[in-house]
This record gives C-alpha cells, sequence and structure tokens, in this order.
C-alpha cells in the first residue's frame, strides 16, 4: 500500500457526475508516496469497519476484521507560509474494505494484473475534522475552511502544496507510509 492522492477537479467533476460518472474530473493528475508497505507488515493492525446498512450482496459479504487503521493527515502548504492541518481521519472509516473492492472491481470480468493500481476512494471520518476532501470539509463551499493567516478555502488555490501523511501504530510498533507531496501550479 502507498498514499495515493488522486486528484480531482471538482468542478468538472460535478458536471460529468450526472449522468455520466466523473472521468474528465478525475483524469489529470495522480501522486504516490516513496514508501510501499506490505499488506503482510500491515496484518497486526486489522480492525472491524463499519456496519454496512443495507446488508451487502452475498459476493460482498466477508468475516473477520478486514478493514485496517491507518492514522491519515491531510496538510495544505500555501506557498511561502507553514502547512496547516485540514483532516484527520483513518482508512478504518471506509464503508468498502479492500476485499470487497476488488471482489467488486471483478464480478463484471475486469481482469486483474499484477502491477494495477487501485485507490479506496476519499478517506473521510464520520465527525467534522475526518472530511477528505476540500468538497466535503467546505460544505461544498458553502463554510469556508480558515487558515490561521486568516485567508479562507473553499478549493485548493495556485500555489498551494497538498501534503498527506499516513501510519499505523499499535503496542510500540510504528509503520509510516511517508507522505505525499504536490503542489498546484497555475494553468498555463
Amino acid at each position: 500500500m502507498v498514499l495515493f492522492n488522486d486528484w480531482s477537479a471538482r468542478d468538472i467533476q460535478g458536471w460529468e457526475y450526472v449522468p455520466l460518472g466523473p472521468f474528465l474530473g478525475k483524469n489529470f493528475a495522480s501522486s504516490i508516496s516513496c514508501w510501499v508497505v506490505t499488506l503482510d507488515a500491515l496484518e497486526p493492525f486489522r480492525t472491524s469497519g463499519p456496519v454496512q446498512e443495507p446488508k451487502v450482496l452475498p459476493y460482498l459479504e466477508y468475516e473477520g476484521d478486514k478493514h485496517l487503521d491507518v492514522a491519515l493527515e491531510v496538510l495544505i502548504k500555501p506557498e511561502g507560509k507553514d502547512e496547516v492541518s485540514v483532516c484527520k481521519s483513518n482508512f478504518k472509516h471506509m464503508y468498502w474494505n479492500m476485499n470487497q473492492q476488488l471482489a467488486h472491481h471483478t464480478v463484471n470480468g475486469c481482469n486483474i494484473r499484477c502491477g494495477d493500481m487501485m485507490g479506496s476512494g476519499t478517506i473521510s471520518g464520520p465527525n467534522e475534522g475526518e472530511y477528505g476532501s476540500m468538497l466535503e470539509i467546505s460544505w461544498k463551499g458553502t463554510k469556508p475552511f480558515k487558515m490561521p493567516d486568516g485567508s479562507e478555502r473553499k478549493f485548493i488555490h495556485d500555489g498551494d502544496t497538498v501534503i498527506m501523511r499516513g501510519y499505523t501504530e499499535k503496542e510500540g510498533v510504528r509503520i509510516g507510509f511517508g507522505e505525499v507531496s504536490t503542489k498546484v501550479l497555475p494553468a498555463k
């Protein structure tokens, strides 16, 4: 596993979403962290996930702890200023665990090959401060995020660097995912 930021142009994605689903709003950039953490290393950090209601289809049912307890933080660093934490969440909040996502992806015959990369989707927790995208954090732009310098963010600005960090920790053992950091440049 790695930290993965599959950047979204939410204004384009919002327009595309109905009736087609996101396409051009998701296909322009992706960033990953430099550390690769094996699933074997993460076995001790398995945990239960959220209750799934309504009941899932039989091919998505599972037993045991299939979610992973991975703490995540997203920060914005405006150009020439200090970084500001905008979200702290956890991978264990994902409604669909990785096993279910893989099963669902392949149920219609889609081939999965060694080396394919799959993203989990936006990782948001149930509480304010745990929302995983600026669209959620700012309530679709109606509730701007206040920065320490008095400025506000409804969405990412040109010159902002978005930083994602993650780690898992239990009984004195900590495994880090490093960070993924990407600066948003103005359009040409």
